[in-house]
């Protein structure tokens, strides 16, 4: 395959699935800015944070939902904003466009301009619904992409786009929430809301998977092996890991094996190994969580050398 074809379909999948992930994030800053709580929270300012955007706010007021509509969901000029990237995923998807089956084309194409029309005052309005458009179209892409793409370097190359991308979403939301995910021993004066994190399991669509095996142990150590090491739920960061590793693995059939790439995501796994029961307390989550988006954009950089993007 052509480095050119593979980079495509990799940064495809990254660009939907980070409009995916923003459309994700909105939905949890609508469920917790509604919640009582401090005069200064500023919550929805934690949403332009995970997604790199907060350079768009006026720093000297709180960010509303209003700002959030206008910076992610509305401004194509901002780089992480959802038109932006759904502008991306088709330019991409265009370059490989024989690649791609029907269905797959058609859930992009169909998508990049909707949101043109809208201003910020409707879009308000209509903001749940947008907010499950996207999520709907990024789904009706990859039940396509699972159910008529060839299993072969093609397929491999979205699906390590895709991985890599939710593996980085999980870990900004972890240090941007970490304050509201510290346990009661870790914080002056204590009180942390509950709700916040559950905000953040909703955020990943974890709330019943995560339910299913801790029941309503909404703990912070409960929720952070969840979300790092949960080998079985697939939006933590082991599971992506075993996923990329296993694509990486494949692809080194038909090249040289992706040495350096391979052992980054060694990395990540003792990462994750050495945050388990909570220990990620005593290393701390805001550095674990750091240390582990500085890995996944290395893995990044490493995987475009290694397949000459």
């Amino acid at each position: 395959m052509l480095s050119r074809t593979a980079e495509n379909l990799f940064w495809m999948a990254r660009y939907l699935e980070r409009a995916e992930s923003t459309a994700r994030l909105i939905s949890m800053g609508q469920r917790t800015a509604v919640v009582p709580g401090p005069a200064n929270r500023d919550e929805w300012r934690s949403v332009l944070r995970v997604t790199d955007s907060e350079a768009y706010a006026d720093p000297q007021r709180p960010v509303t939902e209003a700002d959030v509509v206008r910076i992610l969901l509305l401004d194509a000029g901002n780089p992480g904003s959802i038109p932006a990237c759904l502008v991306r995923a088709r330019t991409n998807a265009r370059s490989v466009r024989t690649k791609l089956t029907q269905e797959m084309w058609e859930a992009l194409n169909l998508s990049w301009r909707k949101l043109e029309g809208y201003g910020v005052a409707e879009a308000q309005e209509e903001l749940p619904a947008l907010v499950d458009w996207v999520k709907t179209r990024a789904s009706v892409f990859r039940g396509a992409a699972e159910t008529g793409m060839l299993r072969h370097e093609g397929y491999q190359f979205l699906k390590l786009g895709g991985a890599i991308e939710r593996t980085q979403m999980t870990l900004r939301l972890l240090e941007v929430k970490y304050y509201a995910l510290l346990p009661e021993t870790e914080v002056v004066g204590g009180g942390r809301d509950p709700f916040q994190w559950g905000s953040v399991l909703h955020a990943v669509s974890a709330s019943r998977a995560f339910h299913h095996v801790y029941g309503g142990d909404y703990t912070p150590a409960k929720i952070t092996d969840f979300l790092l090491a949960n080998r079985a739920f697939p939006r933590s960061v082991a599971f992506c890991a075993d996923q990329m590793a296993g694509f990486l693995e494949q692809l080194a059939g038909a090249h040289e094996r992706p040495v350096q790439c391979l052992a980054t995501l060694a990395e990540i796994a003792t990462l994750v190994e050495e945050s388990r029961n909570g220990l990620v307390f005593r290393r701390g989550l805001h550095e674990t969580a750091q240390r582990g988006i500085f890995l996944v954009n290395r893995l990044g950089s490493e995987i475009a050398e290694a397949f000459h993007f």
